[in-house]
């Protein structure tokens, strides 16, 4: 079996937060939904879980991060092409989503653009052709701490 990702994330307005990740293509699987908390499927392997404050304090001690003024995490969806980056990060605005709040990616083998949701989580949203990826890159040692 494939692993799965479920994403927590705590947000102000249920009803505001399922609007916009609708908007970027996630269906909601309403047997995981009521009041407090939402599923929001990308993929058999994707999920994000949409999660009041009240709700998602009940899961640990530590103070919600103002994801408006700071940042925790960055999270990357992938796409098919560099038009459906476009489509993807478009269909965000009408919904609450704040356009490209990092710097735009454009190079030859890849390209990102980004959207904030309306809690001020940023999303990457990226596609890359890794056939066209420069060889230094491709060939590039990992990275150890």
């Amino acid at each position: 079996m494939d692993r799965m990702i479920f994403i927590n994330l705590p947000v102000t307005d249920l009803e505001r937060s399922i609007g916009f990740y609708a908007a970027m293509g996630a269906v909601q699987d309403h047997q995981f939904s009521n009041q407090v908390a939402a599923k929001m499927r990308f993929s058999e392997a994707i999920h994000v879980m949409l999660l009041t404050h009240e709700f998602f304090s009940t899961f640990t001690s530590r103070a919600i991060a103002d994801a408006q003024a700071t940042a925790q995490t960055l999270l990357c969806l992938s796409a098919e092409s560099r038009a459906d980056v476009d489509a993807l990060v478009a269909a965000a605005a009408p919904a609450g989503g704040s356009l490209d709040p990092c710097p735009v990616q454009d190079r030859d083998f890849m390209y990102g653009r980004s959207v904030a949701d309306p809690d001020g989580h940023i999303w990457e949203v990226m596609w890359m052709d890794t056939a066209a990826m420069p060889a230094d890159l491709a060939n590039a040692e990992p990275v150890t701490a």
